[in-house]
This record gives structure tokens, C-alpha cells and sequence, in this order.
């Protein structure tokens, strides 16, 4: 049984932990300070249901003295590291299964379901197990228009859907310690793809630089020890993968892009709690150049915050999107869960930078979901096919 450092629910998830706390017996959050609510996943509301739940979450905040970013800041797992409510060392709990995204900052960070969250909210602690632990070490430097997405990718495939269960994934090697750190954030949020607890990249200098003006927090190491024993060891030369791909219906159905080459698209979204940083944008950026986007392809670009949004709408690469035939949408989860907007109709083809691709993820049942990196989004986008991004 351990405490918590924080909570974070958001407008999917939050009134479900709400009302199982009340059924508990109801009474005070056990600490206003430490529990994060927004609203990310139908905003602004998309129907009088979506509507509802908010107005319970915000009158619930007023009663308890939560603050409430409500629908002003983006998606949860871009807000709560940017807004320095999560540190290294941190126990966070979210009632979403990607709250593991703060592993990036080297938290022990994972989701939890609603009755959980509710047992959290009135007690602020929580039964775990303590994972074993996957140590993968990559090494090398990743080739033109390949990177982090693609090794996420990569390990999936290798690991499978199921292969890291209950276990923590820690990412060391020179690939990660060189790793930016929303590149580390890619990798860290899709560690529950593999069934992972946790995804833990130990921090180091320039996850203390990111701290910096965030919170208040002394630099400390959190490696492992010399004699820890790992479930396993897994080792990767980062410059032999090549760009990589989800086929559907599965995470862990990955083969390189050029195994799905020619395959036409409908619709192409950049953006989630996996790749919606400017940095993502810069990168799809970088292979749009002077193109313009295919005109048989839906292309919907959402930054993961405000913050971000404004860095992309700063280095004017909104405007470059915009004038290519992209619609760039505000911070939030957008197509990515099927529900506010951008679904797909029966037969209809994605290519998603997120990081689920299951049966009926954004739309019909009878769609097909893709994922990849902006890179390779980008250049499908362009020419309206799966493509290799090394080839625009």
C-alpha cells in the first residue's frame, strides 16, 4: 500500500470515480492539491451526455477546492508533465491507461480504473504490486526520418501485445539518454501496449532541465542498481530499424512501411498524447516541404496542448498545414478515441500517429486504423498512400 503524489481524472473517466466515491460513503478528496481534473476527450462538449458529465466534474472541483483546467489546457498526459505535476521519483495514478507517459520524467506513473481512482480520491493510497522489470537497452543512431515512434513501434512487435504484463519497461542506452524528451514521452506512453505497469526512462540532465520552472525539485539519480536483476534484457540497434508500422487490427502487428506501400488512405490524423508536440509537427514540417496534401486524403492535425499549439502557431507551421489542405483542430483527443470528431465510416483507411489501432478505435467497426510516425503520416498524406518517408 503506497501514497500517491497525484490523481488525475479527466471527463471520460472522472464521473464514474466520482460516483463510486459516493457511494463510498462520499466526504473530502483526501487532497485537493494533489488531484489533476480536465476535460480532453469530448471538448468542447459533443453532446448533452458529454455536457452533463462536465458540468457534475466542475461542480464537484468548486466542492472539494480542485482546481479545474476544464477544457482550456489540451490532452491529460501532455498537461499534467507540462505543468510540473508530475516529478521523477513520483508515484501518479490516472484513471487512463496511458498515465504511464510520465515514466518519460522517470515517475512510476500508470492507469487505474474508476473504482480505484474513487478509493484514491477518498484515501490517497493504493495496493500495488511492485512489476519485475524489462531493462531495454538501445544503442546507435537512428537513420533519416526514423525515430522514437518507430523503435515504440519496433518494441511492440518484438515484445507483444501482452509479452510485458504487469512489468516495468526501463529505456536506457544512448538512443534514450540522446532522446528528447517528448521523444521519450512517445515511448513512455505506449508502453501499455505491451501490457507494461510502467515505462520508466531514469532521469538525467535534460529531464531536470524540463523541471526547471515547473516545480520545485533537486536533481537526484533514480538508476538502477548495479546488482538489479531484470525479468529480462532486451538490445536494440536503433540504425537497423527502419520506419515502422501497425497494421490492423492489433499494436503489435508492426512491419516496415514498405511491407504496406501503395496502400491508399482516407483520412491521416497527427496529433495524441503519443505525437502531438511541436516537435511532431516540425518533423511532418520538415517531409511536407513545398508539397500540398493529397486531395483524396482527410488530413486533421491536433496539437496535445495549448502550449503546444501556440509553439506550432508561433513557428508558423499552422498556416503552412492550413494553405496544404490540413485542418488543424485545438488541443484535444480528437480522433484518436472515436468520439468527438474525425471518425470513420465502413471501409474507410487511417493513418494515425497515436497509439491504438483496435477494432472500431475512431469510427466503425468495419475501418481500418494504421499507425506511425509524423514522419511517415506526413508523407502519406502528401502523396495519398502508405509511404516511406525517406522517399519525399
Amino acid at each position: 500500500m503506497a501514497p500517491v503524489d497525484g490523481a488525475m481524472i479527466h471527463d471520460i473517466t472522472g464521473p464514474l470515480a466520482i460516483n463510486v466515491m459516493k457511494e463510498m460513503g462520499g466526504g473530502s478528496v483526501f487532497d485537493p492539491k494533489k488531484v489533476i481534473m480536465l476535460f480532453d476527450h469530448q471538448i468542447p462538449a459533443d453532446s448533452i451526455s458529454a455536457a452533463e458529465n462536465h458540468v457534475m466534474m466542475r461542480t464537484f472541483a468548486r466542492e472539494q477546492g480542485i482546481y479545474n483546467y476544464d477544457i482550456k489546457e489540451g490532452v491529460c498526459h501532455q498537461v499534467v508533465p507540462e505543468k510540473g505535476r508530475v516529478k521523477p521519483g513520483d508515484i501518479v495514478v490516472g484513471s487512463d491507461s496511458h498515465t504511464c507517459a510520465y515514466g518519460a520524467l522517470g515517475a512510476f506513473s500508470t492507469g487505474i480504473g474508476s473504482t480505484d481512482m474513487a478509493y484514491v480520491l477518498k484515501f490517497g493510497e493504493l495496493y500495488f504490486r511492485v512489476p519485475e522489470t524489462i531493462r531495454i537497452n538501445a544503442n546507435g543512431k537512428f537513420q533519416n526520418r526514423v525515430g522514437p515512434k518507430d523503435l515504440i513501434l519496433t518494441l511492440a512487435g518484438d515484445i507483444g501485445a501482452d509479452g510485458a504484463t504487469y512489468r516495468a519497461l526501463e529505456f536506457c542506452g544512448n538512443a534514450f539518454s540522446e532522446m528528447d524528451i517528448p521523444g521519450r514521452m512517445t515511448c513512455a506512453n505506449m508502453a501499455i501496449e505491451m501490457g507494461a505497469k510502467a515505462g520508466i526512462v531514469p532521469p538525467d540532465e535534460k529531464t531536470w532541465e524540463y523541471m526547471r520552472g515547473r516545480t520545485e525539485v533537486t536533481p537526484f539519480s533514480l538508476a538502477s542498481d548495479e546488482d538489479a536483476v531484470f525479468f529480462e534484457t532486451r538490445n536494440y540497434d536503433i540504425a537497423k530499424i527502419n520506419p515502422k508500422i501497425a497494421v490492423p487490427h492489433n499494436v503489435d502487428n508492426v512491419v516496415d512501411v514498405t511491407e504496406v506501400a501503395g496502400k491508399p488512405v482516407d483520412q491521416v490524423f497527427i496529433g495524441s498524447c503519443t505525437n502531438g508536440r511541436y516537435e511532431d509537427f516540425a518533423e511532418a514540417a520538415e517531409v511536407l516541404g513545398d508539397n500540398v496534401f493529397s486531395e483524396d486524403v482527410r488530413v486533421i492535425m491536433v496539437p496535445a496542448s495549448k502550449a503546444e499549439y501556440m509553439k506550432v502557431l508561433k513557428a508558423g507551421l499552422i498556416e503552412k498545414f492550413v494553405e496544404a489542405g490540413a485542418l488543424v483542430e485545438a488541443p484535444c483527443c480528437g480522433p484518436c478515441m472515436g468520439g468527438a470528431f474525425g471518425l470513420l465510416a465502413p471501409g474507410e483507411v487511417s493513418l494515425s500517429t497515436s497509439n491504438r489501432n483496435f477494432r472500431g478505435r475512431q469510427g466503425s467497426t468495419e475501418s481500418f486504423v494504421y499507425l506511425s510516425s509524423p514522419a511517415t503520416a506526413a508523407a502519406s498524406a502528401i502523396t495519398g498512400v502508405i509511404t516511406d518517408p525517406r522517399e519525399v
